[in-house]
């Protein structure tokens, strides 16, 4: 379905919410959270798998797309409208899923505001990253994401230039020659604004720095997952976001992390953006997603699975 926007009052602003799926009033809802320089608009094809099955209601979060306007401090400000989010809907116990950073905005939402979580599914984030080695923000945050991180900085002649430095990104790039590659470059130009000749990425650099700091060293943020008092899933990509060998998680790192027994881990045959690509990272998304999902009723769903395994 075409995404229906709506916007809904923060603080400093109002903040787009994109519904992404029909569904009948008895289906549970899901609240998707993007990644560190996203928009809503990348779960458009785990939408897609779940259309009426769950609502999906997507954020554009602060200091990206259509709520640019917004800024930033740290993750605490999207744990606040997320929690916005859910009461203006009046929402019952959504499942929180979030990619990246949207994975720990989830697990921080869910560990400070219990009551308002039914579930989170934590898509390659959520779990502390290895320490980089380095203080210097936009350094690291370039050696991970590379081009995505460039482009915040980069102006760009027309959609075509802008979608041509993601043809060349080493991940991203073969997606958009693949089944998905349409979706994708709707999801690319939505974070597109500004005039010919002068096109730029809404993502504010700004907000990137902030959020990633909290990502590094914010205590709260770091001992999220390991206090969450509903059931997660954690999916972890096993190649990276410069398609590396290695993802942002090994196997070894999630065992090594002790998670507690309710949040399970899985490990899917995917680099960090196929994971909400490709067909088998999606429907993995979208069994996690309806594994933990509470309707209306109060009712889960399926069966939670109940042991780790590897895809």
């Amino acid at each position: 379905m075409r995404p229906v926007t709506e916007r809904v009052a923060v603080a400093g602003g109002d903040l787009a919410v994109h519904h992404l799926t029909h569904a009948p009033a008895e289906a549970p809802t899901v609240v998707a959270l993007h990644s560190i320089s996203s928009n809503a608009l990348a779960w458009v094809p785990v939408a897609e798998a779940l259309d009426g099955r769950a609502r999906v209601l997507a954020p554009d979060m602060r200091g990206r797309a259509e709520s640019a306007s917004l800024r930033s401090t740290g993750l605490a400000d999207h744990v606040a409208d997320v929690h916005a989010v859910v009461a203006h809907y009046g929402l019952e116990r959504p499942v929180l899923v979030g990619h990246d950073m949207g994975a720990f905005v989830a697990a921080l939402a869910a560990a400070t505001h219990p009551q308002d979580v039914g579930a989170v599914v934590l898509v390659d984030g959520g779990l502390a990253f290895p320490s980089p080695g380095s203080f210097d923000v936009d350094e690291v945050l370039h050696s991970i994401i590379g081009p995505a991180m460039d482009r915040l900085s980069m102006a760009f002649e027309d959609e075509d230039a802008y979608l041509d430095h993601w043809r060349a990104h080493p991940a991203l790039g073969p997606h958009l020659a693949g089944p998905q590659g349409a979706a994708l470059a709707a999801y690319l130009l939505h974070d597109l604004a500004g005039p010919m000749g002068d096109m730029r990425s809404t993502s504010s650099l700004e907000c990137v720095r902030a959020d990633w700091a909290d990502l590094m060293s914010d205590p709260a943020t770091l001992s999220a997952v390991h206090t969450l008092q509903c059931p997660a899933r954690l999916l972890h990509a096993r190649r990276g976001p410069l398609a590396q060998a290695e993802g942002l998680y090994t196997t070894a790192r999630v065992a090594a992390a002790h998670l507690p027994a309710d949040v399970v881990a899985t490990e899917l045959a995917s680099d960090h953006y196929g994971l909400l690509l490709d067909d088998g990272s999606v429907a993995a998304v979208v069994a996690a997603v309806l594994d933990v999902a509470v309707p209306p009723s109060g009712r889960v769903i399926h069966t939670p699975v109940t042991s780790r395994h590897v895809m």
